[in-house]
């Protein structure tokens, strides 16, 4: 590779496609021994260069591809990888010359097969098969190999008496998960948070299963990683034998890598010290998956002679937007001083809209992206994966293509959507003593388990409501009686309800919400989790107006969540939590529910208050990661209130209007922020200006200097559309209060005036 002229850009001599590197991309791309620490910016470049550094080493170096190891975070990235460096180097991407591309768990369950078979040990593994859990599979039936799944199932149950809810299953992987990448010691398993009960427990019982159950020892992902990491410290001559292979080796997205996975990469360049490593600390937000960015922060400690080189210079995204990230990243503590630029003009400053209730998120999104167009290089960013229900049925209601990435279809099979939909199953039919099995305890009819157990029993009157047998057939205390008869009651009036009625008397009636607040104290789990779940159920069913309706949406919202990701080659909006999205970017991107309690969340919130801000600078990192995947429009929304109560802005949002006050006072002509408009003078020329920005109400009659005379036929927020003639104008309402742009029309200030 050579620097030319300017000394600003070096063009490749290795590739076909000529690529020109900057400065420190080139500096990063042609070093050459020792260890190196690259941290890389958002869109700063960081794949093309590690590909021209493989690329440099074996053209220019003359290293065997064979013995250049390049790990990255997934699967994907490292097919992603392979494929671009074959566009790259196509003559090197052939046959035996091909580099080794591969995640940290490929590596690591090679050097676990070597250690096995030396040994003569047989292992099974337990994750990447067929899951029969859902068919009520157990440990005690041998027809089919168990699965992680199964195996953590079947263990809850013997231990809490009853099996787990998806959610909870979710949380108890990712406990054990946790656990083993960050090395944890069995005697320290009670420091590790997890709101599952008795966790400790189930972790040592599983541990003890995989050991001992089986004719052959089970292992899952996570073991793979710690048994590598054993087998290579404890086994000098396999250890050796793995560093022989590779003479360089190279990571990917490093902020990513846990405690484990870091010690595997350790014992690979122990003799050697050629690591090479690119990360961006300000983008590690894993965390709860144990990945480990103080390592980052110890790399010199760890490799006093490495060499550490930054990318900086942003090629994705305008000033407006890499300037205020940068801004914002900064007030992190615990990370490498930066200065992420760009030198792309300024675009339109980050636009924030506040709406007044949660429920106008999915509509307004649905208008803008109508109006904007351009749906695939547009996307919605979310934290949590319970966001993309209420968008997916707007946008598929609008007629809006869209496609989820990482989609979690669970949200359908959760037990209180099966609650609910059990509730409806028993107004069609009442004499269904299987259906009141599963909710006679989540709601006030007050029926004991016994009891339930006697009415299942009954022979006689099978025609009956389940209610009249147990009134009739079942032994029943006094203060029993009336409520089982109001809930009998309360079942047939919402017999061909609405089904959004008919949730609400569920809730209210029945007492479903109370049921719930119990389960959450008994069981640990989030009320706003739930309940939020409950809202969003009620959003789905209200325009329907049958129960049936109801199931037969729920059921296609289902399948268009699995399918939404099949057909990549439609124009297609993206749905993505803000995990899943980094790494990718679009064009116009909307960031949604930055509320606090949602991004940061009350977790966050309550250690930061404590003196703990290690969480909360993850979440400021996720919110970072967010902010960069646009590369020219970037929309932060957030609401007043959510669920009947008021809720607050993200102190994230906050910090980003206070950093774009300075681009609010240029007079750049460019939109600015719904909370920020321009400070500009109220037109004094104008006695009959509307002052009050309550006066722009849906139906008002105004008039504009420009536009002439309109309706107001929608208000969300700050924003106002007016029908003026046959066009219709989205404006500010701040704005056209501050400059006296509206007044009201002659007809209506002869009538009553609009502001007093």
């Amino acid at each position: 590779m050579r620097q030319n002229a300017s000394g600003r850009e070096s063009q490749s001599s290795a590739g076909s496609a000529g690529t020109a590197l900057n400065e420190a991309q080139n500096q990063a791309a042609t070093h050459g021994e020792g260890p190196l620490l690259l941290l890389a910016s958002p869109g700063s470049g960081k794949t093309t260069t590690m590909l021209m550094r493989i690329g440099y080493l074996i053209e220019e170096k003359g290293v065997q591809a064979s013995r250049i190891k390049a790990v990255t975070f997934s699967k994907a990235s490292a097919e992603d990888m392979m494929s671009r460096f074959a566009r790259l180097f196509p003559a090197l991407a052939e046959g035996q010359r091909a580099p080794d591309f591969s995640t940290i768990h490929s590596l690591a369950f090679g050097i676990v097969r070597e250690h096995f078979r030396s040994r003569g040990i047989v292992y099974r593994l337990i994750e990447g098969r067929s899951d029969s859990a859902r068919d009520g599979q157990t440990l005690n039936e041998p027809r089919n190999e168990p699965s992680k799944t199964i195996i953590l199932r079947d263990l809850y149950r013997r231990l809490q008496g009853e099996y787990p809810p998806d959610d909870r299953l979710e949380e108890l992987t990712r406990y054990i998960g946790f656990v083993k990448n960050k090395l944890v010691p069995l005697d320290r398993l009670s420091e590790v948070r997890c709101d599952v009960p008795n966790a400790e427990a189930l972790f040592r019982e599983y541990e003890r299963y995989k050991l001992s159950g089986t004719d052959a020892l089970l292992i899952d992902y996570d073991d793979m990683l710690t048994i590598a990491h054993a087998a290579l410290a404890e086994d000098p001559s396999l250890r050796m034998k793995v560093q022989k292979r590779y003479d360089y080796v190279m990571t990917d997205e490093s902020q990513d890598t846990s405690l484990v996975q870091h010690a595997i990469l350790e014992h690979l360049v122990q003799g050697h010290g050629n690591l090479w490593v690119v990360a961006d600390d300000d983008q590690s937000i894993y965390g709860w998956r144990a990945a480990e960015p103080g390592y980052l922060l110890d790399f010199k400690r760890k490799y006093p002679a490495a060499r550490l080189l930054k990318l900086e210079r942003n090629y994705r995204s305008t000033r407006s937007i890499v300037d205020v990230a940068n801004r914002f990243i900064k007030r992190n503590k615990n990370r490498y001083d930066k200065n992420m630029f760009t030198e792309r003009p300024d675009g339109d400053p980050i636009t924030i809209t506040v709406l007044p209730d949660y429920t106008f998120q999915a509509k307004y999104i649905v208008e803008k992206i109508i109006d904007k167009g351009r749906l695939g290089e547009t996307a919605i960013l979310y934290r949590n994966n319970s966001s993309s229900i209420l968008l997916m049925n707007a946008l598929d209601r609008a007629g809006i293509p869209f496609r989820i990435k990482d989609g979690d279809a669970r949200f359908f099979s959760h037990w209180i959507v099966e609650d609910l939909l059990n509730f409806m199953r028993l107004t069609f039919n009442d004499r269904r003593a299987d259906v009141l099995e599963k909710i006679h305890l989540k709601f006030n009819g007050y029926v004991s388990k016994r009891q339930m157990a006697q009415l299942l029993e009954l022979e006689a009157d099978r025609e009956d409501s389940v209610f009249d047998r147990l009134l009739k057939h079942v032994p029943l205390q006094d203060y029993q009686v009336k409520p089982l008869g109001a809930s009998r009651d309360i079942f047939r009036q919402m017999s061909g309800a609405p089904p959004r009625e008919a949730i609400r008397i569920v809730r209210d009636r029945l007492g479903y919400d109370k049921a719930i607040e119990k389960t959450c104290e008994r069981m640990g789990y989030r009320k706003e989790a739930l309940v939020g779940i409950l809202n969003a159920l009620e959003e789905i069913a209200e325009p329907l107006e049958t129960m049936e309706q109801f199931a037969a949406r729920l059921k296609y919202l289902e399948a268009r969540m699995r399918q939404s990701g099949a057909n990549k080659d439609v124009e297609a909006v993206t749905l993505s939590t803000l995990h899943s999205s980094k790494g990718l970017e679009f064009s116009r991107v909307y960031m949604v529910d930055l509320v606090e309690g949602i991004l940061p969340s009350a977790d966050d919130a309550r250690r930061f208050d404590k003196g703990d801000s290690a969480e909360m600078e993850e979440a400021a990192r996720l919110f970072y990661v967010g902010m960069t995947r646009a590369k020219e429009e970037l929309e932060l929304l957030a609401y007043g209130r959510k669920e009947g109560e008021a809720v607050q802005l993200s102190r994230f949002v906050s910090e980003v209007r206070e950093l774009q006050r300075p681009h609010a006072d240029q007079p750049s002509g460019k939109a600015h922020s719904t909370l920020q408009p321009p400070p500009t003078p109220v037109a004094a020329g104008n006695p009959n200006a509307i002052r009050n920005p309550e006066a722009l109400i849906v139906g008002a009659r105004v008039r504009h200097p420009v536009f002439g005379d309109g309706e107001i036929i929608l208000k969300i927020g700050d924003s106002v559309e007016i029908r003026f003639g046959q066009e219709t104008k989205r404006l500010s309402a701040n704005i056209c209060v501050q400059r006296g742009l509206l007044e009201p029309s002659p007809t209506v200030r002869a009538q009553e005036p609009v502001d007093r």
